[in-house]
């Protein structure tokens, strides 16, 4: 009988040093919780700023440009003055507008041009990273390693020095000002990088799996397109959308190499100025209009990295 009020005392002490300790847990862990996503949201503000910033620029006038206003209908009120400047308005929509023709062939250039050179960069990249992975080259010195630097570093070079020779030679192959110029000099630009990216995938795909499936029956090219293509899908859909969005936002050889017939839009784009100086809110209206495409294929794509990924784990 004497002993009971120590047991229950004791175990009351557990219980409250056990309570003591999940409220401290649950406290950690809920501190720590709103510290990781406090800085997920601070670094996503950090980075969709400058697509708000231009967004919002497109809806105002010269002095709220001027005056750096960022909240519509508290700093300023919206208008679309820029987007009346290349016939994008609600306005302009059903009138004839030469600015929004030529918006449009701009765009029409730059979709040919990105997703053509992007998906010829990923087809002959594969191929090239896949031989580089998987059998062993020499030529003179150059290994394997080496032919792998020597395709990275051809990133190395600087656009204006290649630009003089491109010039020339464009000009007498009659490449100058057409989609099928800048096609190959994309293609080659972002070749280096699509090796670069699939030979590190291939890299981690073991060849016990395309020894597997020649034991089965099938070839070479059969087990590559069988076994190893599934698997190294989310990385051929990165390399293609790192290749568009570089091919897609090229400036110096679009401007070079092109005058009427192939321009692209970051030549529209830096174009918008005049006497009266640069106009901004047509600038961010094209800018947005460019911008926008990008983004819906960059979610789109998105589900397939993840269908790819999920693929490759089963299989």
């Amino acid at each position: 009988m004497g002993r009971t009020p120590y047991k229950a005392t004791h175990m009351s002490a557990q219980v409250f040093h056990d309570a003591d300790t999940d409220r401290s847990f649950r406290a950690s862990f809920w501190t720590g919780r709103i510290a990781i996503y406090g800085a997920l949201i601070l670094w996503a503000v950090i980075c969709l700023f400058p697509m708000y910033w231009t967004l919002t620029t497109s809806f105002k006038m010269a002095p709220d440009v001027m005056k750096g206003n960022m909240i519509p209908w508290v700093d300023f009120a919206p208008k679309w003055k820029g987007w009346e400047a290349i016939g994008l308005s609600p306005e302009t929509l059903g009138q004839e507008s030469t600015v929004r023709a030529e918006f449009l062939k701009r765009f029409t250039n730059s979709a040919v041009i990105s997703l053509t050179s992007s998906a010829l960069a990923v087809l002959l990249g594969s191929l090239a990273a896949y031989g580089l992975s998987r059998f062993s080259y020499k030529w003179a010195w150059m290994k394997n390693d080496d032919i792998s630097f020597f395709f990275l570093s051809q990133l190395i070079l600087p656009p204006v020095v290649l630009a003089l020779p491109f010039l020339v030679l464009y000009r007498e192959l009659d490449l100058l000002d057409t989609r099928i110029g800048l096609i190959l000099l994309y293609t080659l630009t972002v070749l280096p990088i699509v090796i670069w990216i699939m030979k590190d995938q291939f890299s981690t795909i073991p060849t016990e799996l395309e020894e597997a499936a020649m034991v089965d029956g099938l070839g070479i090219w059969g087990a590559f397109f069988t076994i190893i293509l599934p698997i190294a899908l989310p990385g051929m859909v990165a390399a293609f959308i790192l290749s568009l969005v570089l091919t897609w936002n090229e400036y110096f050889f679009a401007a070079l190499l092109t005058s009427t017939n192939a321009n692209t839009l970051p030549v529209m784009v830096a174009s918008q100025t005049g006497s009266q100086g640069i106009s901004w809110w047509s600038m961010a209206a094209l800018s947005s209009a460019a911008v926008l495409p990008l983004v819906i294929l960059g979610v789109v794509l998105e589900r397939y990295i993840i269908k790819g990924m999920a693929a490759g784990a089963i299989k």
